[in-house]
């Protein structure tokens, strides 16, 4: 099938743009490569630190032969997603040694949860520990004792992290290896019912302890369909894991064969074999455009806006969010999984999946085939589903039909002709919204502003009833929520606005959220614009917004805009939010620098990259 011409194009439009700059990446990364493995060439002074503690390894790393696997983790047992990895470096060892290899655990990296930091001070070191991980990868990767790489990770900055870190070093292959979706719990909807309820006042603290614990309920990463879930997509579609792994349960057979597989091909695909497959050379265009695609035709988490600019700056790739609003709106949406949906990933995985969904992309011309996959084929080997014959692990073809056409479709009867990421720009600058999960007679709005500098000043106001219909008030507003971008305070999640402003919204009144700040893959029913850049800290125009001024954002245009005197607007001042309150204390204190000179949201808002003149980048 020939490629769609939106995709051709846009795929054309960031190779010309990106062409210094991937030929400069390139260049490094041809040049760091060694004739052979790279700890050869260490002293022998540094060699023996190596491989000290090696144990029945350390005659093969001193004498040079057989591939070294270095394994940059994110376990920790706190958070579920990451607890089943704890394992793993043993059966990773194991796997390498029966290839004729070794494996070493390298680094560790950090893994924080915005489940459980939502709406507290912590969720300001959010954002930026992606920034901490790439550069802890990268502190994992410097000993050169390394033929590839194993990243162990699943959530929201982990993966991101994990990938712009290990970028660094993209002269090796690096295969991802995540850990897989904890069993079902709960219905998606009877959880948003408590929140709703709580937030209202008619559900006790115990009833709602008690449906997040139904929810978030086993090992393995949280069900529903955000940012965690929405990295895995990513993974399967820019040809990083083996086939299939995404969704599959943590501690199963199935789980470990595919464990086993991710270290033994990495060894096949290292500089000492026939297959080499660097990193540098899996992740090009053609691989982020596919994620672009994937995330439109899934639904997926608005985070991967930022995450997916920062991930192809550091392989000297240049997207920003007009490519993202093309792409999507020539991609059709197959998947409503919570919260665009009832279901959560376990039934989309039952109802044929990843798979299901590639091949459907491919079909159509809506996806690059010809990437280079770390195991070894194109995308549509990729595309297969894994099983366990007896105890042998094999792939076999994926349903070529829905299993349940309320969960996933095929391009030929979708859930909606486009992916719903839109790209928002008017006079107040440019945002990200999501529209899938908005019902097509909410995706535009005209109304009053509400000005919040912060998300517990919005819902002190709830509380106090000061959101609530009254005389000369019809109850229609949009929130604006400023001072919550990169710059000003890290970029928090404003998770805990959903309930509130979907249980107003459900009382009839029509409410949307505008804010320089996140919501994520769980952004839900209410119409939100997000990620607005220039951010009100860097006298955006959120910071010249006045209660009462008259706000329109238009979901399906692609338009938001302040209805105010064009020479007004123009000569009004912009009030820049008071931030003292959120620089130090918790840790914030440490990540001045990274406030300092991070990027835009638009340009990832990444701390890591500068230009030649030493401005964000």
């Amino acid at each position: 099938m020939p490629l769609h011409p939106a995709i051709e194009r846009v795929t054309s439009r960031i190779a010309d743009r990106s062409r210094r700059l991937r030929g400069d990446y390139l260049a490094r990364m041809d040049a760091a490569r060694e004739a052979g493995p790279a700890r050869r060439e260490l002293s022998c002074g540094n060699l023996a630190h190596g491989f000290a503690a090696a144990g029945v390894d350390k005659p093969m790393l001193r004498e040079g032969a057989g591939g070294n696997i270095g394994i940059v983790t994110s376990y920790n047992d706190m958070l579920s997603a990451h607890q089943p990895m704890e394992h793993y470096p043993t059966l990773i060892r194991m796997a390498a040694r029966n290839a004729g290899g070794s494996a070493q655990v390298a680094g560790g990296v950090p893994a924080m949860c915005d489940g459980v930091t939502q709406g507290r001070t912590g969720m300001e070191l959010s954002l930026f520990s992606r920034d901490a991980i790439a550069m802890a990868t990268a502190i994992s990767l410097s000993h050169d004792m390394f033929d590839a790489v194993l990243c162990l990770g699943v959530c929201d900055k982990i993966v991101p992290g994990l990938l712009i870190g290990a970028l660094s070093y993209g002269h090796l292959p690096v295969i991802f290896v995540p850990a897989g979706p904890m069993p079902s719990g709960i219905p998606n909807k009877q959880k948003a019912e408590v929140r709703q309820r709580y937030a209202l006042g008619q559900a006790t603290r115990e009833e709602l302890l008690e449906a997040e614990a139904a929810s978030y309920h086993s090992a393995g990463t949280c069900t529903f369909y955000g940012t965690a879930n929405s990295n895995q997509m990513l993974m399967e579609v820019m040809g990083l894991h083996m086939p299939g792994s995404a969704f599959v349960p943590p501690n199963t057979p199935l789980r470990d064969a595919l464990t086993v597989a991710a270290a033994e091909q990495s060894l096949r695909i290292s500089a000492l074999g026939n297959d080499y497959r660097p990193l540098a050379r899996t992740i090009d265009e053609k691989a982020i455009v596919n994620a672009m695609v994937g995330l439109a035709a899934t639904g997926g988490s608005t985070n991967h806006a930022l995450h997916l600019v920062a991930m192809a700056r550091a392989a000297g790739v240049l997207i920003d969010w007009t490519d993202l609003d093309e792409l999507s709106q020539a991609t059709p949406l197959l998947a409503r999984v919570y919260p665009n949906g009832s279901a959560d990933v376990n039934h989309f995985e039952a109802a044929g999946g990843l798979g299901l969904v590639i091949n459907e992309l491919l079909d159509a011309g809506l996806l690059h085939g010809d990437i280079a996959c770390v195991h070894g084929g194109d995308l549509r080997q990729q595309a297969t589903q894994p099983w366990l014959d007896d105890l042998v692990l094999r792939w076999r073809t994926a349903p070529a039909t829905s299993l349940d056409d309320n969960v996933v479709r095929g391009v030929a009867a979708p859930f909606d002709s486009e992916g719903g990421l839109r790209c928002l720009q008017g006079n107040l600058g440019r945002a990200v919204v999501k529209i899938s999960a908005v019902a097509p007679d909410l995706r535009r709005i005209e109304a009053p502003a509400r000005i919040f500098d912060s998300q517990d000043a919005l819902l002190a106001a709830f509380k106090a009833g000061a959101l609530d219909k009254r005389d000369g008030f019809a109850g229609d507003f949009v929130a604006v929520v400023r001072g919550q971008g990169p710059r000003a305070n890290g970029m928090p999640e404003l998770h805990k606005l959903t309930p509130t402003l979907a249980a107003l919204q459900d009382r009839g009144q029509r409410v949307a959220l505008l804010t320089d700040g996140r919501m994520s893959g769980a952004s839900g029913k209410v119409l939100a614009a997000i990620h607005v850049t220039p951010e009100a800290a860097d006298a955006g125009p959120l910071a010249k917004l006045r209660d009462g001024d008259l706000v329109r954002i238009d979901g399906d245009a692609g338009t938001m805009d302040a209805l105010v005197d064009a020479e007004a607007w123009a000569a009004r001042e912009a009030v820049r939010p008071s931030l003292a309150g959120n620089h130090v204390g918790h840790g914030r204190e440490l990540f001045a620098m990274m406030r300092k000179q991070v990027g835009s949201a638009e340009q990832g808002a990444c701390s890591l990259f500068l230009d030649e003149d030493g401005m964000p980048a």
